[in-house]
């Protein structure tokens, strides 16, 4: 029976995300997936205010939207369960733990520059290696086409509130990181494995045995949760808006989208195959690669408008406190900030906390310390200077641009880069390929290891991981040539939804870290690590 069981998997797998093409037959059937879409909308995706925030609607010519009766129609402004347990997680671990975030900063980039480093250490790669292939997951399309989507929906005020989130997660992300470190298990084949899976299943059991049974199932339900996220926002949402970037700069025929998908299938296949060590070379070197093209494109649109840097800088700070109705007003603006920020740098939902398990150290804190930059460099560097580019330029409040909808992300940030120069969205799309690409790597070994940490209960599994590969190298192409709005919307509630067990495994454990953390800072003052 035990060898039948990733097979049900893949069956389960093949189901829901193809049956919305079985149900095309039948129009008025809601497809499965659609389905479970609305069961997660309505259960972790509930509305944490209760209806208590609303605001007039307002139109693209921000003119009261009226109703039959001539009075102004209201419209909720929604405060969701997993962003609301986000922000109080970030806010609640940065005291806890005295502004960690604050105080080791200056030190993790001493780490990651190799001056702790010890030949011996037990992991499988480098500090760097590890921060590197943690933000080859995060840094991607929501740092390019998420921040957009933030300004159109909230505001240049959400850009703010980005940054204000992605400070308190720095401590979200120390948090996960250590306790990965802490409770990450040897493999049969040396690998390492880590993780919330882990942590949140022997860190109980050691120092929360009352709660035993509750920490075994946060762990399988992220263990589930992650293998699901991986194969649809971190492989099949990326492969899909590598080939719209692609039709859209350099105008391909749509009929060229097996071909890419083909060949960013081969590519991935040629890294993951290679496992965790082979992910991490391609990562340390895919990742500065890609910052320096991104980053020296967005300084450039900003020093061609610089004397409007000023205004740019300071309409985002005044429009994060606006109770400008056209975005929610105040509460509107915070939670589009707060929810592109967790998509964006996904801190607080410890999916990185995988690939910083492997790091070699035998100080935990010390990479609970490195993996604080992510957040930093994700979100308060990258996504601020995408933030700067598309407000800078204007076109967040360009009418033509507004009228196509909530959800252009892409084409926004593009068209700021095109007004500084015609070929700029050229570049942006080689930015795309580049992050789409590193972040299905980095995603895989997530995936991985959640597949691990559920088929090892039945003896299955490091002889089953090919089939998850396998199995992932597939989506890529079916990312690549189908439509997929109900199965990235799946997936994006899923990858949020890590945001729950992981931080309410972590307030169990967090005198566990906290006692860490003041003893290697002791040591570290004292000047004996």
């Amino acid at each position: 029976m035990k060898r039948f069981v990733p097979a049900l998997f893949l069956l389960l797998f093949s189901v829901l995300i193809c049956q919305p093409a079985f149900s095309e037959s039948n129009s008025e059937d809601k497809p499965i997936l659609a389905e479970v879409n609305d069961v997660l909308a309505r259960t972790l995706f509930f509305d944490m205010s209760f209806g208590a925030f609303n605001v007039q609607e307002i139109d693209k010519n921000g003119q009261i939207v009226l109703d039959e009766n001539s009075n102004p129609i209201i419209k909720k402004v929604r405060v969701p369960f997993v962003v609301f347990v986000l922000f109080l997680g970030g806010l609640f671990f940065t005291f806890y733990y005295f502004f960690i975030n604050i105080r080791a900063f200056k030190h993790a980039f001493s780490v990651i520059a190799g001056k702790f480093d010890k030949e011996g250490d037990t992991g499988d790669v480098s500090h760097f290696k590890a921060l590197t292939s943690a933000l080859s997951a995060t840094i991607g399309l929501g740092n390019i086409a998420g921040v957009a989507i933030a300004i159109q929906i909230g505001g240049p005020g959400a850009a703010f509130w980005m940054i204000v989130t992605a400070f308190f997660g720095m401590s979200l992300k120390f948090s996960s990181c250590t306790l990965a470190q802490l409770y990450r298990q040897v493999n049969p084949d040396g690998s390492i494995s880590g993780g919330p899976m882990y942590y949140l299943d022997l860190g109980f059991k050691a120092h929360r045995k009352n709660f035993a049974l509750l920490g075994k199932a946060l762990a399988i339900f992220y263990g589930i949760v992650v293998i699901f996220g991986a194969l649809g926002g971190g492989n099949m949402f990326q492969a899909n808006q590598t080939v719209e970037a692609l039709v859209f700069s350099f105008g391909l025929d749509r009929s060229f989208d097996w071909i890419v998908g083909s060949v960013l299938a081969v590519l991935v296949g040629v890294v993951i195959l290679g496992g965790v060590k082979r992910i991490a070379e391609a990562t340390s070197r895919i990742v500065p690669t890609m910052l320096v093209i991104y980053v020296s494109a967005c300084l450039f649109v900003i020093i061609s408008n610089i004397s409007s840097l000023p205004a740019a800088l300071g309409t985002m700070i005044s429009m994060a406190f606006s109770e400008n109705a056209m975005f929610g007003g105040f509460i509107g603006v915070l939670v589009a900030g707060i929810q592109r920020a967790s998509f964006s740098n996904e801190a607080g939902l410890g999916s990185a906390a995988i690939v910083h398990a492997a790091a070699k150290t035998d100080e935990p804190v010390r990479e609970g310390i490195v993996a604080m930059l992510g957040p930093f460099i994700d979100t308060m560097v990258i996504c601020l200077m995408t933030a700067t580019v598309v407000v800078i330029t204007g076109v967040w409040s360009d009418p033509a641009l507004a009228a196509q909808g909530a959800n252009i992300g892409v084409s926004l940030t593009a068209s700021a880069f095109a007004t500084v120069l015609p070929w700029f969205p050229k570049v942006l799309t080689i930015c795309i390929c580049l992050f789409a690409y590193s972040t299905m790597v980095s995603w895989c070994y997530y995936g991985e290891r959640g597949w691990l940490y559920i088929f090892n209960h039945f003896g299955l599994g490091t002889r089953t991981l090919i089939i998850y590969r396998l199995i992932f190298i597939f989506a890529v192409v079916y990312g690549a040539t189908n439509s997929l709005e109900d199965v990235i919307n799946f997936t994006d509630y899923l990858i949020l939804a890590l945001a729950v067990p992981n931080i309410i495994g972590s307030l169990f454990l967090a005198p566990v870290v906290k006692a860490k953390m003041k003893d290697y800072m002791s040591r570290l003052s004292a000047k004996e690590l």
